[in-house]
Order: structure tokens, then C-alpha cells, then sequence
């Protein structure tokens, strides 16, 4: 949950310090970080099949499948980060296509190609980081993410404002400072297992040298539908972001604030579901199907508890929140105080529900069940969540709030298809075991 904390407060640090140069600038990284996230989450959720690999094989106390699974990881990385970075490279037509405003579109696409040179440190970064948390040794990635966020301020500042005789490169240099950030990252976690003696049986660089093939075909097998789950859930709010543009720079702005409060509070049932994939791996290795099903109910019961105070938070008090990212006293920033306000005040009702969609998702993966998410994911998020807030936001009339029920929309079906789909699988492990297939979800 730390490290996800950490993650998220690069974005957080980015949106702060970028909201000083003005609306034009907000919605220009709003755009530009949402096309970054879109793809780079979806490469990083193949990328996360290192997760499960490594978990089942530390369970079943086997060491030479975790090796491989890392190495054919950082080639996976490798392959992927090519892809992302010709795309980040042509975003501008592609924005401009899809119906941004050219000036918007071009600060956009000035952002994506300076952060482009992060990709492939950020995908090695997460297989490195499913490797350490997949044994059990999580602390180090919290401690190398906050250090993160220390070195993202000061290259902010250095490089958006021109400091200690750098050129002022504005949102320009928000991109760079993200890519001087995952590289060092990348770098300490690598040299981190490299000279620990307790990873030393794993050979995870003395072995680099070759490409796996067996190994790296099963990694993609199991990990291409974790990363086009997030891919879909990702579109979904990309979706959203690009139907805010049409509406226009205030709301796309507004949009900015209140889609960082969430993603924000999201990141602790992240780290949550991240941990629930590792517990209920490592079960699942171990041949312990109760210890596998007490783990997914534990980490969604602690996910909609946190939801729940997040949720009351954002309802009671959504100008306090605002108030973090934008000077509530400043004319300028009126418009687009009301506007976020708003659309917090909706976020309250999608809390609970992407809380309980991800901490079971990252349950599921711990079984190495991701085709099943996969669907539930198109289903939910595209076949539901964007057409309701395409309704409601244009035909219905009512806006940026209108899309923004669409969300809420999207995820609460999401979550209760997940919620039966381990029901069901938990249930289908106990039941050879003779225990009753019955517990607390019932």
C-alpha cells in the first residue's frame, strides 16, 4: 500500500506544481498522462504475470521457475516498452483525430516524448518489484518509491522552472524529471537484488544473457489478459477524459483534479489486491485452498472499509480536497473549482466498488485467473461503463457529471461479477479438500 502511495504521489507532485502554470498546462499533462497511463499500465499488467509465476513457485518451494519467470519478465519489459514508445512518439495526430483542441494536443504530445525514455525502466521496475514482493521481501521497493517521489520534486522544479542553470521547459520538464525518476528507481531496485546474498539462487542477472522462450510464451499467456483488463478499465477513463475534451478545457482541467483525488485514494486497495495476488499465490503454491479463499475475503473487507472513509471524505468534504491541487481564492481557478467539486461528489458513489473490483482481480491472479477478468472487464467497462456515460453525458445532457456516472456504473458491475467469479473459484478449491464449500462470502 506504501509503495502504491509512493507511485501515485509522482502523478499527485506533477499535477500540483504543473497546476502553478495555469489551466492550459493542467489539461495538457491531464491529456498527455492519461495517453502515458493508458498504454503503460497496459504493458505493465502483462508484465505482472512475473506475480503469480513467482508466488505459486515461493509457495511450492521451488527456486529455478522464479528465475526464469523474472528474466523472461525483463525481456517481456523490453519488448513491450519498444511498442509503447513508437505510439508516445506519433500521439499528436492521434490526439488531434480523436477530437482534442490542437494547442492542448500539442502540449500533450510535447509531454508523452520526453516521458517516453521512462517505459522500458518502468516495466523492468514492476517485473523486479513482482519478483521481491512475490518472496516476501516488499520493504525495499516501499523505501526506492519514496525515494522516488523526493528526486520527482526536485526535478520538477529544476527542470519545469529553469533552476541551477537548466533551460525553463514547463510541462515539457515534468515529462523528463518522470523519466530521470523511473530510471533511478529501475536501477537501485536491480542493484538491490543483485547484491543481496538471499537472491543470489534465483540468478536473475547471470542468467539475462538469452531469451527463454517457453517460459516467456507462458508469461504472456497468463499476463496478455491481466494487461488488457487494465487496458479496458484504463479505457474507460480514457474514454471519459477524451469525451471531457469535447466538452472543454475547464472540464478536461476539472477532470484532472478530481480523476487524481480518486486514482489517489484508489491506491491503497491496489496495494491491497496486490498483496491478496502474492497471499493467495503463495497459498495456492502450497496447496492451502482456505488460506487461498481467506485471503481474497480479508483484503476486500479491508479495501471497503478504507473506500467506505474515502467515500465520505469526498462527499462532505470535496472543496477541502480541490483545495490540495488548486488555489480555491484565485479567480482564475473558479470555474473549474465548481466543476471538480462536482464531479467529487459523484466519485463518493464509485469508491466501495473499485475498492472490491480490485482487491479481487489481484485474488483472482493469485490463481492465475485472468481470462475470466478479462471478460468481465470488456463487459463491464465497455460494453456498460462508456456507452452509460456517453448517454447520460450528451444525450441525457447532463455533462461531465453525466460521464462520470458512467464510472460509477462501470465498476459497480465490475465488482459484482468479480465477486462471484471468487465466490465460485475459491468454492471449486475447497471442494476436493472435503471442507464444506462454504465460508464467510456466503
Amino acid at each position: 500500500m506504501a509503495t502504491q502511495v509512493a507511485h501515485i504521489s509522482l502523478s499527485f507532485v506533477d499535477t500540483i506544481m504543473v497546476g502553478r502554470l495555469g489551466p492550459e498546462s493542467l489539461a495538457g499533462i491531464a491529456l498527455g498522462n492519461t495517453v502515458f497511463f493508458t498504454l503503460i499500465v497496459m504493458a505493465m499488467g502483462i508484465v505482472m504475470a512475473v506475480g503469480p509465476m513467482v508466488s505459486q513457485a515461493f509457495g511450492a518451494g521451488e527456486q529455478d521457475p522464479i528465475g526464469r519467470s523474472v528474466r523472461q519478465g525483463l525481456w517481456l519489459s523490453l519488448c513491450l516498452a519498444l511498442v509503447v514508445m513508437v505510439v508516445y512518439e506519433n500521439a499528436y495526430p492521434l490526439l488531434v483525430a480523436a477530437g482534442q483542441e490542437p494547442a492542448t494536443a500539442a502540449l500533450a504530445a510535447e509531454y508523452l516524448s520526453a516521458i517516453k525514455w521512462s517505459a522500458f525502466p518502468f516495466l523492468g521496475f514492476i517485473a523486479l518489484r513482482n519478483f521481491v514482493e512475490g518472496v516476501s521481501r516488499p520493504r525495499a521497493v516501499t523505501a526506492i518509491a519514496f525515494l522516488g517521489v523526493g528526486l520527482n520534486v526536485l526535478a520538477n522544479w529544476v527542470l519545469m522552472f529553469g533552476k541551477w542553470g537548466f533551460p525553463e521547459l514547463g510541462l515539457v520538464g515534468t515529462g523528463w524529471a518522470s523519466s530521470i525518476v523511473h530510471t533511478a528507481n529501475c536501477l537501485l531496485l536491480a542493484a538491490f537484488i543483485a547484491t543481496r546474498p538471499e537472491f543470489r539462487p534465483y540468478q536473475i542477472f547471470s542468467k539475462l544473457g538469452r531469451p527463454d522462450f517457453s517460459y516467456f510464451r507462458q508469461l504472456f499467456r497468463i499476463g496478455w489478459p491481466i494487461g488488457a483488463s487494465f487496458g479496458v478499465e484504463t479505457t474507460l477513463f480514457m474514454g471519459t477524459l477524451l469525451m471531457m475534451g469535447w466538452i472543454g478545457t475547464t472540464s478536461l482541467a476539472a477532470h484532472q483534479v478530481a480523476i487524481q483525488c480518486a486514482a489517489f485514494t484508489f491506491m491503497i486497495p491496489l496495494g491491497i489486491g496486490l498483496a491478496a495476488s502474492v497471499r493467495v499465490g503463495q497459498a495456492v503454491g502450497r496447496g492451502d485452498a482456505a488460506g487461498a479463499r481467506r485471503a481474497g475475503i480479508v483484503s476486500t473487507g479491508l479495501s471497503v472499509v478504507f473506500m467506505t472513509l474515502t467515500a465520505l471524505l469526498f462527499w462532505l468534504a470535496p472543496r477541502f480536497v480541490v483545495g490540495i491541487y488548486l488555489d480555491l481564492d484565485a479567480p482564475a481557478n473558479a470555474e473549474v473549482i465548481q466543476v471538480a467539486v462536482g464531479l467529487l461528489s459523484v466519485a463518493a458513489f464509485f469508491q466501495i466498488a473499485d475498492g472490491v473490483q480490485v482487491s479481487l482481480a489481484g485474488a483472482l491472479r493469485g490463481f492465475k485467473d485472468t481470462a475470466v477478468p478479462m471478460v468481465i472487464a470488456v463487459v463491464s467497462y465497455l460494453g456498460i461503463g462508456l456507452a452509460a456515460g456517453y448517454t447520460l453525458g450528451f444525450t441525457a445532457g447532463y455533462g461531465g457529471q453525466g460521464l462520470w456516472w458512467g464510472l460509477v456504473i462501470g465498476l459497480a458491475v465490475a465488482a459484482t461479477l468479480l465477486l462471484f467469479r471468487f465466490r465460485r473459484l475459491s468454492s471449486r478449491a475447497l471442494a476436493p479438500t472435503g471442507v464444506a464449500a462454504r465460508g464467510p462470502l456466503d
